[in-house]
């Protein structure tokens, strides 16, 4: 930190330096920081690789609106600034001043991240010190009449929400903070699948989303299969990107990034095929020696087809077994126990062929975060249980 300070950040004239070349900086400063397992601050970061390619999938437009309801330190919404002036080099001045003061809004629970989310921001050449774009507070405590064209999030993971209570006797008691609006399809105390029914308000008609989601969203009974059922019928869900492991500092995590469009009222469900991509069989990412890189996400962008995704082609067929681009109607996905999205169909070479194995560090890596993933299911239900379980 010393050297950053005294050889990058005193070596420079800040004031003539242009937004970018600050920002990368200090985005940077905020990566490095996030490595820092004992710090936390990883929870807060997703892997910019990552949020480049869910980007340029969405591709923004400089005259719409674009908001994260949990946007940590900003990524998602300085990148989707990155991405329209760069592919939009013509921009008028009223357009200018649009992005600048308007188009971005950002919704952060911790008031220490919402500030490094405000100067991220603001060296990237979004807001200024009368126009934050930053709200602090709980974003699913209500719905805040706001509409937006496109919604880019990373919700939390882990527990569900909880309330510490203190009492008179300075005892303290835990409350489940189960969300109750009229917006909602299901009360659950899950927030994670309160984020999912959050962001269909957040939408416009026609609004697009892309959404960092654990499994178990794809998988989970009662309120989960009701929210996944309106879902299906309500919003035209397109695109499933299946993550591999070892991507969020986070340990344990395993992940997606859901696709999605709202649409107007319909008695016919408007999801008609949900394309799959697999990225988590038999790859191997880890957070140091082998991160994800924008490249290992090409081929998923490529397949994504953004100018014309309805003429999508598949790489997967019985010929070829181990594609990993796939559709599966909305009568498959229907019939599915509990419309569960949770699909895979390749074959883990490891199961396989003991050969194929991954190098032992692989291995036990693999293992760690499976264990933490399994511990972390099982804190949810000591806690729905009664039990404080201290982290």
């Amino acid at each position: 930190m010393r050297r950053v300070i005294v050889d990058l950040i005193d070596a420079e004239t800040w004031t003539i330096l242009g937004a970018d070349v600050k920002g990368d900086a200090y985005e940077g400063l905020l990566e490095k920081n996030a490595q820092d397992t004992k710090s936390g601050a990883g929870q807060y970061f997703t892997p910019r690789a990552l949020i480049q390619a869910m980007v340029e999938c969405i591709a923004p437009l400089p005259a719409e609106r674009i908001c994260d309801p949990a946007c940590g330190t900003g990524g998602f919404l300085f990148t989707a600034h990155n991405y329209i002036t760069a592919h939009h080099k013509s921009l008028t001045r009223e357009q200018l001043k649009h992005l600048k003061e308007k188009a971005f809004t950002g919704y952060e629970l911790v008031q220490a991240t919402a500030r490094v989310c405000a100067m991220n921001m603001m060296l990237h050449g979004i807001g200024s010190e009368k126009q934050v774009p930053v709200v602090v507070g709980d974003a699913l405590a209500a719905d805040p009449g706001e509409r937006f064209e496109v919604v880019l999030v990373n919700p939390p993971f882990g527990k569900k929400s909880s309330t510490v209570i203190v009492g008179e006797d300075g005892r303290t008691s835990t409350e489940k903070d189960t969300i109750e609006r009229d917006d909602f399809w299901a009360t659950t105390s899950n927030k994670q699948l309160n984020f999912v029914q959050h962001i269909k308000t957040l939408l416009k008609t026609h609004g697009r989303a892309a959404v960092v989601l654990p499994d178990n969203v794809l998988f989970e009974g009662g309120a989960g299969e009701t929210i996944r059922k309106k879902l299906l019928h309500e919003c035209d869900v397109h695109t499933l990107l299946r993550l591999p492991t070892g991507l969020f500092y986070a340990q344990g995590v395993k992940a997606n990034v859901l696709f999605f469009d709202k649409k107007p009222a319909s008695e016919s469900p408007w999801t008609k095929q949900l394309w799959i991509y697999d990225l988590r069989t038999n790859k191997h990412f880890t957070l140091k020696t082998n991160p994800l890189r924008r490249d290992d996400l090409q081929e998923f962008v490529n397949l994504y087809n953004v100018n014309n995704r309805h003429q999508r082609q598949a790489t997967w067929s019985p010929e070829n077994p181990d594609g990993r681009w796939r559709a599966y109607s909305y009568e498959e996905l229907i019939a599915r126990d509990k419309a569960s999205l949770d699909i895979f169909w390749l074959k883990d070479d490891s199961l396989a062929d003991s050969d194929n194995l991954p190098a032992p560090r692989l291995i036990a890596l693999e293992i760690v975060e499976d264990l933490q993933a399994a511990l972390a299911q099982f804190k949810l239900i000591a806690s729905d249980l009664g039990e404080v379980v201290e982290e």
